[in-house]
């Protein structure tokens, strides 16, 4: 009846009513262009909609922009109702909602609500129309002119930067505030549960690495910058996480992220946060924010979090609020002791120091949700509903992204008398301390490679000194036979570990002694009594019968009580 043209797909089109089960008053369109884009109309419309039957609500997928990977998943993903973007032009929608401004708009008399998909409009970008860049979040002339397109902003300051930089859009801006800031701000409440979902301990704390896209972004210019940190931040007292932009996602793909630009640093326990939702209790957990110009360094700032400048690109607009922040926040030397720069950031941060800039980003905040969905009934026409207005919801606990580490280069340092000494262990990441420089080795300080049986790398694991039984073994005996197979198969290794479950930790030395470890906290990480074991063994120090303080990385100490036990029969290695 259409033509060559397929027929418009239920719920929308005029005959629409004869297939749809759910009768409503108005249809409302979302225009799905980008990951970035739709996330943040995916995170934010439910709570302004929620229980109300009125409004039926379609997706439109415009396939045009170069950021258009995964949208279509996500959608699907989330039980959206899509429909081609060609259908678009032949439905009478009541209001299309959009968090991409770079759209092209059907002919139509309709409203247009564009939500930012960041924090204001302060980054020029690529524009796909011209060779020439335009300022991010600013919908196209024509649909200024038209009256249609109604701007959402989160502050009096983008609605003058707006008026200066283009005039048309006078009239047509709507101050609401942010509503991704108010969930950030109000969840700061459930910190240690994101903590934990994430696998920070308590006294760990977390480095998140946040940028934006582009060759002017954090990653695009210091690439080796995630490996340098997991070289350089102690494995015991560190996580290390990072918070890439979705445009990097869809335009290289997680396979590229994966094998090539971060393979080594996840093999180090990096926390990549997928591209989608989990990035806000990441950021959330943080303890410092090493960032650029992008929207999600300026939220960690505003929300109090430290924060250190990596990079900060040409591409960011002057007057705004991201350009405050580069006023104040230090800049990372990333060439320089990583360690020391972000120890020297948490002694200095006051909780204040980032408070002009997020007045100057984000107005009226708690109530954005409220706001929003009083605009956007205005929009449709339509009566708001006599439920109490919307309320930043607590975010959701993240899956942990993390693989294990599975090889360290462990540090030691023996101090004090033979009868009480002291053993400092720092662990790094193995996979990553090829961007570090080389330790130093003496009988008193040394440095080993440990590897778990796991370890998939036969090179590392043939080069490793001490070898680890993930798994602790069910009895004395399964753990010895184990330890005994395991210094056999590697001939170059001088010590292997299993834990005994119930029990202690077992160690054994290639000429046959096994060295009983029993510490008195919860020390869960054979790795660790097994260093105490290395380094008295390099710095001649007695193994039976001693007690040795455990100083796990910044200061955190444990007892370790070390005794040789008789061996059942002779080892065959």
């Amino acid at each position: 009846m259409f033509g060559s043209q397929p027929p418009l797909r239920v719920p929308v089109g005029a005959d629409a009513h004869r297939w749809s089960t759910f009768q409503s008053e108005r249809t409302l369109v979302v225009a799905a262009r980008t990951v970035t884009s739709t996330v943040r109309v995916l995170e934010t419309l439910p709570s302004l909609l929620r229980g109300d039957g009125r409004v039926t609500v379609v997706f439109a997928h415009d396939p045009t922009s170069a950021f258009n990977a995964g949208v279509l998943d996500l959608l699907h993903e989330a039980g959206c109702r899509v429909m081609p973007w060609e259908q678009l032009g032949r439905t009478t929608p009541d209001l299309i909602l959009t968090a991409s401004e770079n759209i092209d708009v059907p002919e139509g008399d309709c409203p247009v609500l564009v939500l930012p998909h960041g924090i204001g409009f302060q980054k020029y970008v690529p524009d796909s129309r011209s060779s020439t860049d335009r300022l991010s979040g600013v919908v196209p002339d024509s649909l200024l002119e038209s009256g249609r397109a109604w701007l959402a902003v989160s502050h009096p300051a983008q609605e003058e930067q707006l008026l200066a930089t283009h005039p048309k859009s006078a009239g047509h801006t709507l101050l609401v505030g942010d509503p991704c800031y108010d969930e950030l701000v109000v969840s700061r409440s459930r910190r240690n549960a994101y903590r934990d979902a994430l696998g920070v301990a308590e006294h760990q704390r977390l480095v998140m690495v946040s940028s934006t896209w582009g060759p002017t972004s954090l990653l695009g210019r210091h690439p080796d910058l995630l490996s340098r940190l997991l070289s350089q931040l102690p494995y015991d007292d560190y996580r290390v996480g990072a918070i890439v932009h979705p445009n990097v996602w869809s335009a290289h793909g997680a396979w590229q992220i994966h094998t090539s630009q971060a393979a080594a640093a996840l093999d180090a326990g990096l926390l990549l946060m997928p591209a989608v939702h989990a990035w806000r209790p990441a950021l959330v957990a943080a303890d410092v924010v090493i960032g650029d110009h992008g929207s999600v360094t300026l939220y960690g700032a505003a929300s109090g979090t430290p924060v250190l400048l990596a990079a900060f690109g040409s591409d960011a607009v002057p007057g705004t609020a991201v350009h405050d922040l580069a006023a104040v926040a230090p800049r990372l030397d990333t060439r320089g002791d990583l360690l020391r720069q972000v120890e020297d950031l948490i002694r200095e941060h006051t909780p204040r120091r980032y408070a002009a800039v997020a007045e100057r980003a984000f107005a009226e905040p708690g109530q954005a949700l409220a706001r929003l969905r009083t605009a956007l009934y205005r929009l449709l026409n339509l009566a708001e509903p006599a439920s109490p207005p919307p309320s930043p919801l607590l975010l959701p606990v993240p899956d942990p992204p993390a693989s294990p580490v599975t090889s360290w280069q462990v540090t030691t340092l023996v101090t004090g008398d033979s009868e009480a000494p002291t053993v400092s262990v720092r662990r790094f990441p193995a996979a990553a301390t090829a961007h570090d420089d080389a330790h130093p080795d003496t009988s008193t300080c040394s440095t080993h490679l440990a590897c778990v049986d796991d370890e998939r790398d036969h090179r590392l694991a043939e080069s490793a000194s001490v070898l680890v039984r993930r798994r602790a073994a069910s009895t004395s005996v399964g753990a010895l036979r184990w330890i005994e197979e395991t210094l056999a198969r590697f001939p170059g290794s001088l010590l292997a570990v299993s834990d005994v479950r119930g029990g202690c930790c077992l160690v054994g030395l290639r000429d046959g002694r096994i060295v009983e470890a029993a510490t008195t906290g919860p020390v869960t990480d054979p790795t660790l009594p097994a260093a105490v074991v290395y380094a008295c063994l390099r710095a001649g120090r007695p193994l039976d019968d001693t007690h040795v303080t455990l100083r796990i990385g910044a200061g955190r100490d444990e007892d370790v009580a070390l005794r040789v036990r008789p061996r059942p029969h002779r080892p065959r290695y």
